[in-house]
Order: structure tokens, then C-alpha cells, then sequence
């Protein structure tokens, strides 16, 4: 089985340090790859081009969705203590990669990891009585710095 293109819907993350957790099973990871950012430049007395120069790199967010989570979910309790924790306490970010598998679940193919993520945002998707679908809770998280492992 060859492993070019990868299917997209065998992916996990892994949160922090500690062992496997099947609560950070998602639906949806987005928001991986950097982007140059740029600056316009208009060269005195040249009008036909627009030099575009090199500002930095900046990191979108990174987007993860699942279902709603148990109130003693681990991740649950990180966005619990930063997001609702009033700044009372330090924030505790983590490392977080995820992990493109092959299509049995069993090989990593691509991995991407991000330094030190926090959440910045945590929302649940509209309740629609019309709808016979699943509760999904949005978390967005930042991170210092992100890598393309594989």
C-alpha cells in the first residue's frame, strides 16, 4: 500500500508529554503551516512593480474539533484553568504535534509539532433542534513555533 497522496482522515494529536489519551480524539485539526508575512515597498521613481520584502513568520492558529468533551477531561481542565482561570494562576502551555497516519491508523506519515500552544479560544458549535447531529466544541490554541517533523 503506498503511502503518496495521504488520506486525511487518519490523524491524531498528542497533547504534552503524558502517554497516549483518547480524549484528544478530533474530528478536524486546521490551521497547520506558517506564513511569511510582507511588507509593500514602493521604490521612489519606479512605478511599474511594488517590491514585496520579508517581514517574519507569523503561525495561524491552530483549530482543533470534536465532539463535547467530559467535564474530567484533561483537556477540558487546561482550557478550564486558562480560559475561566482569570489569569490567576500562570498559564501552563504544552507541546501538541499532530500526527498524519497512514490508512490502517498504524504509521506515522507527516508530523508537525508546536512549541509551547495555549488556548486562546473555546466555543461550541450552534445547538439546532432541526438537526440530528453531534455537539462539537471548537478549541483554538496559540504556539510559540511550529516544526514540520516527517
Amino acid at each position: 500500500m503506498s503511502d503518496y497522496p495521504p488520506v486525511a482522515f487518519s490523524f491524531k494529536v498528542v497533547i504534552g508529554v503524558r502517554g497516549p489519551d483518547v480524549d484528544a480524539a478530533f474530528q478536524e485539526a486546521s490551521g497547520i503551516g506558517p506564513q511569511m508575512e510582507i511588507e509593500a515597498y514602493r521604490e521612489g521613481g519606479e512605478n511599474r512593480f511594488v517590491h514585496s520584502l520579508p517581514k517574519g513568520v507569523k503561525h495561524p492558529t491552530l483549530t482543533l474539533k470534536r465532539g463535547v468533551a467530559s467535564k474530567n477531561s484533561r483537556l477540558v481542565q487546561w482550557c478550564k484553568s486558562v480560559l475561566e482561570g482569570g489569569l490567576d494562576e500562570p498559564i501552563l502551555p504544552q507541546d501538541i504535534q499532530v500526527q498524519l497516519l497512514d490508512e490502517t491508523g498504524t504509521d506515522i506519515l507527516r508530523e508537525w509539532s508546536f512549541q509551547n500552544a495555549y488556548p486562546t479560544h473555546w466555543t461550541v458549535d450552534p445547538f439546532q433542534a432541526d438537526k440530528s447531529a453531534v455537539a462539537i466544541e471548537k478549541i483554538e490554541l496559540s504556539y510559540a513555533a511550529s516544526t514540520r517533523k516527517t
